[in-house]
This record gives structure tokens, C-alpha cells and sequence, in this order.
């Protein structure tokens, strides 16, 4: 396998025979990676469907499997990646390490110039993330729906709406669960940024801001990301919407990456003592956000 483009590694709180079978059971993938799945080892994994990037059919093809590692090459939009899965135990838990060679550049995925094939980065996170929900029993976050250019989500989360806005637009709390630097300015016409403003002086502004219920942002080419919410039996249900973009060319990847944070906002306000479950990131060599200590 070349040096890979991206790599994810994540602790599960499950046991690595557990972690396995979730990777190998068609019944299971199907319910965590895709609208469709077969696997047959040692000489099928397959997986596709419309929340599988270029997903009309299967594109993979399995090069190795034990109790420990699965290896497939998966041709995306005429484009052979390989991805691996490597399990090492660790506690009661298993640190799941995934790796992809053959990638889009690290500036194609940022730009979301790459189509599907530039989604598969943001595509795994999203899907390491609903595995390890899936292996607690949680309700999954959504997936992508790469046949739609209907950018569009709802999760209801465990947490007052006032709670939620606040992790969503206060500094420090969007630091805490996602895992990065922002510099937010929290009002109708404020500056977004990740990496902070430093980085990003002014792409990104606040078009509509309504305290505890709506924001939209707008990004410089005109992309609108938007959240809503409302109260719900206790909790809060938050719907997300992404629009202005060429609808010949929906920006999959910011899409797919936006979700799998969303996944760390459930976990964040409901799971007592959360903390990120990834270790490490990284997309062309590049870290990614922000890797915890984990050391001691």
C-alpha cells in the first residue's frame, strides 16, 4: 500500500472481535456504511448504493483479511484508492486505524473541487463516527445521500435548544467538541472561521442570526450552510441545510465533513464525560483539527 492521503484513528468502546464483525457483517454494514453490502471472506467486500460516494454499483475489490486487517482497493469516479482497516485492542476497548492511499489533493478536498471521489476523506469520518454508535446502541447520525442534490439533515439531540445554539456559535464550546481552533463573532454580519481569523480574516459571515433558534453562514463562493431549532418532547431537533451551490456539483465533501461533526454535537451534549473518540487525523499528511492526549 502507498503512503496513505488520509488517515483516521479512533477508539471504540467496544471489543475488537466486536469492532470486526461490524465490518464484516453484511446485515451490519448495511445499517452503518450503506444502502447495500455483501462480503463473503476471504475473497468479497462489497459495498455500495446512494450513500456510497460514486455508488451506482460496487467498485471494490478485496486484497486481504484477517482478525485484525481488511484491505480492499475501491475505484472511485475511474480513480483506484486503497483502504485499510487495522484493530488493536486496547483496555476493553479497540483503537480502529483507517487508512486511504491515491486521494484527491489536500487543497481539492478543502476547495470541494474533487466531486464524490474528493468526499471519500469526510465519507470515512462520518462513517467511523455512526460505526462506533452503532456498536452503543445510538441512533446513527445521517449519511450523505450522493444522488441528491438536496443538501438537508435532522437530528433531534438531548439538550435544550439554548444549550445547543450556544455549542453551536460560542468559541470555545464549538472548540470543545470539535476539536479545532474557531473564532466566532456570534451576530447578524459576524466572521466565521476555522483555524481562526488569523487564517480566515473574512470568508466566512453570519447572513441571518436569530439567538437560540436560526444562523446562517455565507461562505465566499455563495454556499449557504444553515441550522435550525426547535424544542422537542424535552430535547432539541435541529435540522441543517446547505443551498447555493451548482446543483450539477453538490460540495459532497464540506457536506459529509459537516455531518460527521455533527455526530461529535450528540456525543458532546450526551454522553456524560465525552471526549473525541478519534486519536489522530490526517489528510495528505496534513494533521487535521485538533489530536487529544491520550497519553497516561
Amino acid at each position: 500500500m502507498h503512503e496513505p492521503d488520509f488517515l483516521l484513528r479512533a477508539t471504540i468502546a467496544a471489543p475488537a472481535k466486536a469492532v470486526y464483525e461490524a465490518l464484516t457483517d453484511p446485515a451490519a454494514l448495511r445499517v452503518w456504511l450503506a444502502e447495500h453490502a455483501e462480503v463473503e471472506l476471504p475473497g468479497r467486500y462489497e459495498f455500495w448504493g446512494r450513500f456510497t460516494p460514486d455508488g451506482a454499483e460496487p467498485h471494490q475489490r478485496l486484497l486481504h483479511a484477517d482478525e485484525r486487517t481488511i484491505r480492499f482497493a475501491w475505484t472511485v469516479e475511474g480513480h483506484e484508492t486503497t483502504v485499510e482497516f487495522q484493530l488493536d485492542e486496547d483496555g476493553d476497548g479497540t483503537v480502529l486505524t483507517l487508512s486511504q492511499a491515491d486521494l484527491p489533493s489536500f487543497e481539492d478536498v478543502l476547495a470541494d473541487r474533487a466531486g464524490a471521489f474528493g468526499a471519500t476523506s469526510t465519507f470515512w469520518s462520518l462513517a467511523v463516527a455512526n460505526l462506533a454508535d452503532y456498536l452503543a446502541g445510538r441512533p446513527l447520525t445521517p449519511m450523505v445521500d450522493f444522488t441528491s442534490p438536496e443538501l438537508r439533515a435532522e437530528v433531534v439531540i438531548d439538550a435544550s435548544p439554548e444549550a445547543v445554539f450556544d455549542s453551536l456559535v460560542n468559541p470555545d464550546t464549538v472548540g470543545r467538541w470539535m476539536g479545532a481552533k474557531v473564532d466566532i463573532e456570534p451576530w447578524q454580519g459576524g466572521r466565521y472561521a476555522m483555524g481562526g481569523f488569523d487564517l480566515d480574516p473574512g470568508g466566512i459571515t453570519f447572513a441571518e442570526f436569530e439567538p437560540g433558534r436560526k444562523a446562517t453562514l455565507r461562505f465566499a463562493d455563495g454556499l449557504l450552510s444553515s441550522w435550525e431549532l426547535e424544542g422537542s418532547a424535552g430535547g432539541t431537533r435541529i435540522t441543517f441545510v446547505q443551498s447555493g451551490f451548482d446543483a450539477t456539483n453538490p460540495p459532497y465533501p464540506g457536506w459529509a465533513g459537516w455531518l460527521s461533526g455533527v455526530a461529535d454535537l450528540r456525543g458532546f451534549h450526551e454522553l456524560p464525560g465525552w471526549r473525541p473518540g478519534w486519536r489522530k487525523m490526517e489528510i495528505a499528511g496534513v494533521p487535521a483539527g485538533f489530536e487529544p492526549d491520550y497519553e497516561g
